[in-house]
């Protein structure tokens, strides 16, 4: 069983199909639910890898160690956070502190940017998702988000409302905007001098584009023998093409 991260979902999916096909005395089921369910499960030992899109926290990992868990951390893959809007949105680039502005609240009409007169309608995952973790400790700077910020359970949700609401802006993992006739993403910019920069395998690796973070499997203790076969067939060549087949990013070999 992986349970966790919903960004991950369709990725361990992928990777679980293809292991099967390749192992099919091993059976592999996968749910999602968000990074903090993934991570709970592993605590009561409801579920063999945790699928997590931020690291595990100290506070957790200071429950583990009082309730006697040894957690192991693996890196899976790359993950760029896209910044994306409604195709009809003429804005084609923001800074960080515009994103800050965004979503604490300051900003409230695409006029603020040069835009439309239109009301924004700002989005998020909802506060179990490691990537809502980590677009508060990164972009907000740890800042609160506004009340009026829309939270959505699952990242297709937030895609579907991006597609169909003009005035919509909101973030994701970058494999969730490949198809740009239904959203476009943004290129961001470190601050006004800086060049602008739209997520990418190239500029995810590299370290340009800087809204980006590790995937995560976590396991208590070392991982079983069908736990770390299949973890060692995620980072093997046919597993790092599934990684590239989702929209993700291998890690540099």
């Amino acid at each position: 069983m992986i349970r966790g991260s919903d960004t991950m979902v369709n990725l361990v999916a992928w990777w679980a199909e293809d292991f099967m096909y390749a192992y099919p005395e091993h059976s592999v089921a996968v749910r999602g639910g968000g990074s903090g369910t993934g991570i709970a499960a592993l605590f009561n030992r409801a579920t063999d890898i945790c699928a997590s899109s931020r690291s595990i926290r100290e506070e957790e990992l200071q429950r583990a160690r009082e309730m006697n868990i040894d957690i192991q951390e693996h890196v899976m893959a790359l993950d760029g956070i896209a910044i994306a809007v409604h195709p009809d949105n003429p804005v084609d680039e923001l800074t960080m502190s515009d994103l800050r502005q965004i979503w604490t609240g300051a900003y409230t009409n695409w006029a603020d940017l040069g835009g439309p007169n239109l009301p924004m309608t700002v989005l998020s995952r909802d506060s179990n998702s490691g990537t809502y973790v980590h677009f508060q400790q990164y972009v907000l700077g740890e800042n609160d988000f506004a009340r009026t910020v829309r939270f959505m359970g699952a990242s297709s949700s937030l895609v579907m409302e991006l597609a169909s609401n003009v005035g919509s802006i909101g973030y994701v993992g970058m494999g969730y905007v490949e198809d740009e006739e239904a959203v476009k993403v943004l290129a961001i910019k470190e601050d006004e001098d800086a060049e602008a920069v739209r997520p990418s395998i190239e500029s995810v690796q590299s370290g340009v584009y800087s809204i980006a973070r590790p995937l995560y499997f976590y396991t208590e203790g070392a991982p079983g023998e069908v736990a770390q076969l299949f973890i060692d067939f995620c980072r093997s060549e046919q597993g790092r093409d599934v990684v590239l087949e989702t929209g993700f990013v291998p890690v540099a070999e």
